[in-house]
């Protein structure tokens, strides 16, 4: 081999640098452990332990801090980490009404309303409007719509809605970015140790990944919360006395009434006179839900009726009642007590001649957390000049007044404080309330950041829980490390000594493996770990494809050197490897840029474990056979049990062709039939829902739990054993289609109500939710899909499998210029594919582990994909091999002996990658056991489908005179 030396010196400066970066990663592990056991499971004082030591010299050797190394050390992903991750849709609808100014043309909002409905799987929502809009034929330029004064600049008169298209996008995407920017601020005040945030694409999503926090529901509050702050007038009560009595008269007349709540003698009694005493004796739709007179609004109700009352209030019949006076009147509840849960103040809210906010948070330059007077937790907030003359005009009419002024964060009243001593001059306010110290951080955080410039919808979430991810940890360690041991010893049983030189390349190629994802700031995931076991199993066959040409070699008597120059050349073994990592390469890529989150970390693994186990394979271990060579070291590529395996294997592989054409056929046939009446079992990836991991003290029954839940959400709940039997996946559509903070805490909250029987009392719901160091029960994972992001999932998926097959297809074709070859190619991959889901569809109700159709199993399907074309291409080259060579006999003897010969290496590569599939089905942990699943079933079946498939296709699809040909040279 030529340039030895620079390969030595290559690789020796790669493997220290690898050495180099992977050791900020176990400076690092070291003190996070420490921080673990000071804190004993509490995460705040963990944080502040780890805060506090950020500039500390941690790294004596070379002087880096601890927030250095940090920024340097692998990154686990959420699976491994703990914490929660979230895909954000930043409302485009909303947006575009705002560039339209609030526009109140039909057909416009029309159109915002039918492209939500209409929108395809994978198609961008503004994409789906400007169809609806040209359907329609609704000129958007129009002055009231985006020919307005926010758009004036840009868009002429009589321009199309194609030319104002790129416009338009280009002011969504600047709002999106301006969300963008005000999140990582927000995220940035929080104090998550790593976090992860990044604009997907052009699609007005936004992926935010916070490592170790462990609170879900504040985490969501401040994602998702748009930060409008408002500054209303309120109304008083006997201002608003009349139209309420004239409401509930009317709604009596209507509605079903309901035994009037007992109502003290004081507040909307006092002020509604006589009248209240005759409506608290009747029965009455609206005062009869309220449970508690106002402070500031009409009164409390049960946080159950909200619904119920807001409902009454927008009616028109009820609207019609409104006075002259009360013409810009608005309804807001306000903040829930922590203390009271169950109850909330409705306030009613005095607004500008456009029924707008007199005083909005736009004017607001600073805010903390601080202490009101009586030393409760509150807000403290400076406005700018603009903002602080009109506080003073606005308090000095609320104290003459003797209303109070409600504020307000994103549509709910946070307090209602009254006015005493006269206008508040220098622009200094404070929120008070039902605050606590967590809340009052995050307003402040919130407030300083500055708004969402739209709503900001969770369309995509899953929290990890720290137990579930050291399990994660602890079982990908194992599988690892069993799988790393049995593939070296296989190589060892099977070439001897050339098998430990092929061991030592896989060990370096492991190490460069993580340097390599430490180097670029990859994340380590899962899924990535099983991609790296997978390497240990493919990166052992470029070595299997050379020892098996040089065995083949070797018994023609060539000499070793001779022997080796042919193994590595590219008539020998170079020729079969390019190609058939190229097409692993391109399922990789596929699988990279379709795939989301976990799945592009397994992609990822795979992708750099192929490079790198190429050039430990092809380099390093010849460095070994170099110097048997320069020392005149016999090395026979076997051993004395395996020297003659496979030698003389003549098997009539195109003769049996019809009886495996009919086994196949009987299997793809029974797998469609299994599709229409099986069907397949889709996870929420694919159809959208909420998935919980619950860990329950002792072993529950699937089915009671299924009911009782089911009873509880009013609607099918699927309740499954995950592993052990005190352990459920529970799996929910519950409002799936409805987006907001108060529908995720609703959801959980139901979850609790119904389970919390099952546990101890002192399980509260904040100990079921959230996640936290040691957490043994409860909630350990929990993940919600929209229909919006699952349509997605599934458009990608299929367009990624057939994307797959295509690509590799034509790459035959242009590699071995013949048809036939990818003929036979596509098809045994379309059988491997409809095989393993037939498994899946005839299979998944008796399993004893789940066989979801989601993400991971795509990538499962897409890696089969990779390994069948591979373990095809293997063969397809040594007969492309025997037709341009010398080989005698007739066109099929000549392709039998080319499956026969290249028999040695198939069954091989595919020993070893079933037996790492199996350590990792082992050992890997439930919830990658169906993915797993899936790719052994592949490979098992994707090594018979090259052999039995795949071949006696290219030889049925080659044409006569193609044929003849060949013969006629090979006679």
């Amino acid at each position: 081999m030529q340039n030895r030396g620079l390969i030595k010196f290559f690789a020796i400066i790669f493997a220290l640098v690898c050495v180099y970066q992977l050791s900020f990663t176990f400076v690092a592990s070291g003190i996070e452990k420490d921080a673990k056991a000071f804190a004993k499971g509490d995460s705040k004082k963990e944080l502040a332990y780890l805060d506090s030591i950020g500039k500390v010299e941690v790294y004596p050797v070379l002087g880096y801090t601890f927030n250095e190394v940090r920024q340097k050390q692998l990154n686990k992903g959420l699976d491994l980490e703990g914490g929660i991750n979230v895909i954000l849709q930043i409302s485009v609808k909303d947006v575009l009404k705002g560039l339209a100014n609030d526009s109140k043309n039909a057909a416009f909002n029309k159109a915002l309303a039918d492209a939500k409905t209409n929108q395809q799987g994978n198609q961008d929502y503004i994409d789906a409007f400007f169809v609806e809009a040209n359907n329609a034929n609704i000129n958007l330029a129009a002055a009231d719509i985006f020919g307005n004064r926010n758009l004036e600049a840009e868009i002429k008169n009589g321009m199309s809605n194609k030319q104002l298209e790129p416009i338009v996008k280009k002011k969504v995407q600047e709002s999106v970015e301006s969300a963008f920017n005000v999140l990582r601020k927000r995220i940035d005040q929080f104090g998550v140790t790593q976090p992860n945030i990044q604009m997907l694409g052009n699609s007005g999503r936004i992926l935010v990944e916070l490592p170790g926090a462990k609170d879900v529901d504040r985490i969501k509050n401040l994602l998702q919360g748009t930060a409008q702050l408002e500054f209303w007038e309120t109304y008083k009560l006997d201002e608003v006395s009349g139209f309420v009595m004239a409401a509930d008269e009317a709604l009596k007349k209507t509605e079903i009434a309901v035994k009037a709540a007992p109502v003290k003698k004081a507040g909307i009694d006092s002020l509604l006179t006589d009248k209240a005493d005759t409506a608290a004796a009747k029965t009455s739709p609206f005062l009869g839900k309220m449970v508690g007179p106002g402070q500031q609004g009409i009164g409390f109700f049960n946080v159950k009726d909200t619904a119920v009352i807001n409902s009454y209030l927008k009616r028109a019949d009820i609207k019609a009642l409104l006075p002259a006076t009360l013409s810009n009147i608005r309804f807001a509840w306000g903040k829930v007590n922590p203390k009271n849960p169950e109850a909330t103040e409705l306030y009613v809210l005095k607004g500008t001649r456009d029924n707008v906010a007199p005083l909005s948070g736009g004017v607001i330059v600073d805010a903390k957390d601080t202490f009101d007077q009586f030393g409760k937790p509150a807000v403290s907030m400076q406005m700018n000049a603009n903002g602080a003359r009109l506080w003073e005009k606005i308090t000095g009419a609320v104290s003459q007044q003797g209303n109070a002024i409600a504020i307000v964060l994103d549509n709910t009243v946070y307090s209602a404080p009254g006015v005493s001593k006269g206008a508040i001059t220098g622009g200094q306010s404070e929120i008070s309330g039902n605050f606590t110290l967590e809340e009052t951080k995050d307003l402040a955080n919130v407030l300083r950041a500055g708004k969402l410039p739209a709503a900001a919808e969770i369309i995509q979430s899953a929290e990890v829980g720290p137990s579930l991810g050291q399990k994660a940890i602890d079982a990908g360690i194992i599988s690892s490390l069993v799988g790393f041991i049995l593939v070296c010893l296989w190589m060892v049983f099977y070439y001897g000594r050339a098998g430990w030189y092929a061991n030592a390349a896989l060990l370096l190629n492991v190490l460069f493996l993580f340097g390599v994802m430490a180097s670029f700031g990859f994340v380590l995931t899962l899924p990535g770990i099983a991609g790296i076991v997978l390497t240990l199993g493919t990166a052992v066959d470029a070595n299997i494809i050379i020892y098996e040409r040089a065995k083949e070699e070797l018994r023609e008597g060539k000499s070793l050197s001779d022997i080796v120059d042919i193994s590595y050349g590219w008539k020998g073994a170079m020729r079969s490897i390019v190609d058939a990592n190229v097409t692993h390469i391109l399922t990789g890529i596929i699988l990279f840029v379709f795939g989301t989150g976990p799945i592009q970390g397994f992609a990822l693994t795979l992708l750099i474990g192929i490079f790198t186990s190429l050039f430990t394979s092809i380099f390093i271990a010849r460095i070994f056979i170099d110097r048997d060579i320069a020392k005149n070291r016999a090395l026979t590529f076997s051993t004395a049990i395996t020297k003659n395996w496979f030698t003389g294997f003549n098997f009539d592989f195109i003769k049996v062709k019809k009886w495996t054409y009919l086994f196949s056929s009987i299997v793809v046939v029974v797998s469609c039939v299994s599709f229409f009446v099986n069907g397949l079992d889709e996870g929420v990836d694919f159809v959208g829902g909420r998935t919980y991991q619950v860990k329950f003290e002792k072993p529950v029954e699937s089915n009671v739990v299924s009911e009782e839940l089911s009873k509880e959400f009013g609607l099918p709940v699927e309740a499954k054993v995950f592993g052990d039997a005190d352990q459920l996946k529970i799996t929910t559509k519950y409002k799936i289609k409805e987006e907001g903070i108060a529908i995720d805490k609703e959801v959980n909250e139901k979850l609790y109500n119904g389970l919390k029987k099952y546990f101890n009392e002192d399980l509260t719901y904040e100990k079921f939710i959230n996640l936290y160091e040691g957490k043994k029960f409860g909630v350990l994972y929990g993940s919600k899909v929209s229909p919006t992001i699952s349509a997605d999932i599934k458009t990608n998926s299929f367009w990624a499998v057939i994307g797959a097959m295509l690509v590799v297809a034509l790459y035959l074709v242009i590699s071995f210029r013949k048809y036939g070859y990818s003929i036979g190619a596509v098809a045994a991959v379309a059988h491997d594919v409809i095989f393993v889901l037939g498994v899946y569809s005839l299979c998944y109700k008796f399993m004893p582990f789940h066989m979801e159709m989601d993400q991971h199993f795509i990538a499962a399907i897409l890696t089969v994909i990779g390994y069948s074309m591979n373990d095809t291409v293997i063969v397809f080259d040594r007969i492309r091999e025997f037709i341009d060579g010398k080989r005698k006999g007739t066109f099929k003897e000549v392709v039998n002996a080319s499956i026969n010969t290249t028999l040695s290496r198939t069954l091989n590569t595919s020993l070893t990658m079933i037996m790492v599939l199996l350590i990792m089905f082992i050992f890997g942990g439930e919830s990658i056991r169906g993915f797993i699943f899936a790719m052994l079933i592949g490979i098992i079946i994707g090594t018979y489908s090259s052999l039995f498939i795949a071949t006696p296709v290219l030889v049925d699809s080659m044409k006569q005179s193609d044929i003849d040909e060949i013969e006629k040279r090979h006679a």
